[in-house]
């Protein structure tokens, strides 16, 4: 029954064309899946029992971490964790080549076909690919084991779970590829065995190099012909180069194919984010026997120091969030669906770049930006500390992000490191390591690292392209205001340095509701205020934007995350500095004031909608409109003495006196012949205060 399952999928595939004649097959491997958690005895009879205990059956993605990295601090498991799956083999496959992708095993694996170690992957965020065909047994049942172990180590980054949790288990995609004996390479850092480089990218002209690498797993030298062609998004062909060979059987042989377009429709961002496509064939007698397809979108960064980013020649603005890709009550196994929810999210904000932080995230995520248009920062886990073990590890996970992620044109620059420091000159040392690879792999993008610190001689700086510092002023240290002073002194010092605002913001707590707010608050105590976070972000944006001395600004974070070391705010195991809940179910007043900031979509929003139970009779009352100056009634009686705020969507109404009981808060404005209103309801009931701690941390903070 598996064979003819298995032989009806290939049939499908070969009659909808999407897999060509004797090309590859890519099939899911993600059911049939059983699961068993440890930790596991010692004693090797315990151990044995134990392991024909009962197991779980599960589907792939999974975590074990689902819920308990998200619901108590410091109580979760890490260790090892089994799966194993069996599956036919049919006869057909003799004399193919079987590989196993997986996208994402979190962190340490190692994965045995009938009792053989087929390959070990040291990193919980890259993709890693076994080939397994000579341990498989055709025309039978073949047992495939995964273990999986995201217990923290010296020399795996990242080397702890402070800063967010390792969720373990096979939490990405699972891929079964077949080829013939002559292939693109499948296991060059799992990546897609193509490369596209752009250089001298104008209106006018672009000139494009394709390198392929092929494998010949025979004895003998293999006469082949190896085709790329470039077509453009509506599927006309603008360009292709041939060239016929005897592919060597001894190592990976790179060719190249070099095209010149003319007048080629450039990727622009979200205004007009055009992909061609590059197609890769290896073809014998006639035949194709490999193909891989590849994104291309025609574009050119650039950053001058000082005054800002550049695409493709023109000033382009980076309003930018961050994302962590963990979901309430996921984890870390996603589908494309919950990607794809979160990609809308960062849309309708109005974002145009993109901190993918701290690791590296789905390849498909990394493809819907080329199709979005975001303009999208990729790094590796070296967060929060050093062991002096880990360079290697850092290393070959920068190496599997560039080689996998190469051809997005979304991608600008590579993450380097984030926030570690002591010992100095180790760090350092291992920074200009990781910027001399990324340059090696790939001379075109930029590098970057990140210092908690705020000052630009710091000792582990400026060993990247770009410096990238975290700044949580009112927050962590200092008041909300100083960020201007900051910005200010660097642009006097450095004017010459390429500088980027990495993190900043506030945490919020949607439980918690204030209107007595001062200028710093004191993150130890558990008060967490929501109008906290939205004071902070209507000022700090303000002087972010009138500063292009900062090139970019990654808000820290679009969505509340785990971490799972953590209990701040009255919660548990989580981080509450989103735009967006956890649970992704409430946006907080600072989501609309940067969509009223950012977006080119309509945006009328009165503020405080949470904060319902009013301290005070006399308050102030805020309306973000990108649409025009607003009307606002209360109880059906207009406001008068409306003032601008911080910028030119933020509107002000001071000295508001509220009625006792229910009031009702309405805004109005109507433009291009449409009416467009938002309406809250407030309780005055007295006079109260929800005291706040405005505790001003004077030191320089620098991460945890």
């Amino acid at each position: 029954m598996r064979k003819l399952s298995y032989l009806i999928i290939v049939c499908l595939c070969l009659c909808s064309g999407v897999i060509p004649l004797m090309a590859r097959q890519v099939t899911a491997f993600n059911t049939g899946w059983q699961f068993k958690k440890g930790p596991f005895a010692t004693d090797p009879m315990r151990a044995a029992s134990q392991w024909d205990g009962k197991w779980e059956t599960v589907e792939i993605p999974h975590t074990w971490n689902a819920m308990d990295m998200q619901v108590q601090s410091g109580s979760f498991y890490e260790g090892a964790g089994y799966y194993r799956k069996t599956q036919f083999f049919p006869h057909d496959l003799e004399g193919k080549r079987v590989f196993l992708r997986f996208e994402g095993v979190g962190a340490c694996a190692e994965v045995y076909v009938n009792g053989k170690l087929a390959g070990t992957h040291k990193g919980g965020y890259s993709a890693f690919a076994c080939e397994i065909g000579t341990a498989l047994k055709l025309g039978a049942e073949n047992e495939i084991i995964v273990k999986a172990d995201n217990k923290a180590r010296p020399d795996v980054i990242p080397v702890n779970q402070n800063l967010f949790g390792v969720y373990g288990g096979i939490y990405r995609p699972v891929w079964l590829i077949v080829t013939e004996q002559n292939n693109i390479t499948v296991t060059d850092c799992a990546s897609p065995g193509v490369y596209i480089t752009q250089k001298d990218v104008s209106k006018k002209s672009a000139d494009i190099t394709v390198k392929v690498k092929l494998d010949n797993a025979g004895l003998q030298p293999a006469a082949v012909t190896l085709e790329n062609t470039i077509y453009t998004q509506e599927g006309q062909k603008v360009g292709t180069h041939s060239r016929s060979f005897d592919l060597s059987p001894q190592g990976t042989q790179t060719y190249l194919s070099t095209f010149k377009l003319k007048n080629p429709h450039l990727w622009q961002g979200r205004k007009d984010p055009y992909l061609y496509k590059v197609v890769c064939r290896l073809m014998a007698d006639g035949k194709v026997i490999d193909e891989v397809v590849q994104p291309l979108g025609v574009r050119k960064y650039e950053i001058v120091a000082g005054k800002g980013f550049f695409l493709n020649g023109e000033k382009y603005p980076m309003y930018g969030v961050t994302r962590h890709q963990d979901w309430w009550g996921l984890g870390s196994a996603l589908k494309n669906e919950h990607h794809d929810f979160d990609l809308a999210a960062i849309m309708d904000v109005g974002a145009t770049t993109v901190r993918f932080a701290h690791y590296q995230q789905s390849d498909y995520l990394y493809s819907r930006c080329d199709t979005l248009g975001l303009i999208i920062w990729a790094e590796i886990p070296c967060v929060n500390r050093v062991t002096g073990y880990e360079t290697e590890n850092a290393q070959s996970q920068l190496r599997e992000l560039i080689r996998q992620s190469f051809n997005h044109p979304s991608i600008y620059v590579w993450g380097l490191h984030n926030e570690v420091y002591q010992p100095h000159e180790y760090t350092a040392a291992l920074t200009r390591s990781l910027h001399d690879l990324a340059k090696t792999e790939d001379p075109d993008r930029y590098t970057v690292s990140v210092n908690g610190y705020g000052h630009m001689d710091h000792p582990v700086n400026l060993n990247a392209d770009i410096q990238g510092m975290n700044r949580y002023f009112g927050w962590y240290e200092k008041k909300i205001q100083d960020i201007k002073p900051w910005v200010e002194q660097l642009e006097k010092d450095y004017p010459y340095q390429k500088l980027m605002l990495t993190e900043y913001g506030a945490d919020a707590n949607l439980a918690h509701q204030t209107e007595y707010l001062g200028d710093a608050l004191n993150w130890g105590k558990p008060f967490y205020p929501e109008t906290f976070q939205t004071k902070t972000h209507e000022y700090q944006w303000s002087i972010i934007k009138d500063h292009p001395y900062i090139i970019a600004s990654y808000l820290w974070n679009m969505f509340d995350f785990a971490v799972p070391m953590w209990t701040r705010g009255g919660v548990p195991a989580r981080n509450m500095k989103g735009l967006i809940t956890f649970d992704r179910k409430t946006k907080k007043d600072s989501y609309f004031w940067y969509k009223a900031n950012w977006s080119e979509e309509p945006v009328l929003y009165l503020t405080q909608r949470r904060n319902a139970d009013r301290e005070k009779r006399t308050t102030a009352v805020t309306v973000y409109s990108n649409i025009g100056t607003p009307k606002v009634y209360l109880n059906g009686q207009e406001l008068s003495g409306i003032r601008n705020g911080y910028t030119d969507v933020h509107y002000v109404f001071d000295n508001v006196s509220l009625a006792d009981g229910k009031n009702i808060l309405k805004a109005v404005v109507s433009t291009k012949g449409k009416e467009y209103t938002d309406e809250i309801e407030w309780n005055y009931s007295g006079e109260k205060n929800r005291e706040i701690d405005s505790y001003e941390n004077k030191n320089e903070h620098s991460g945890f």
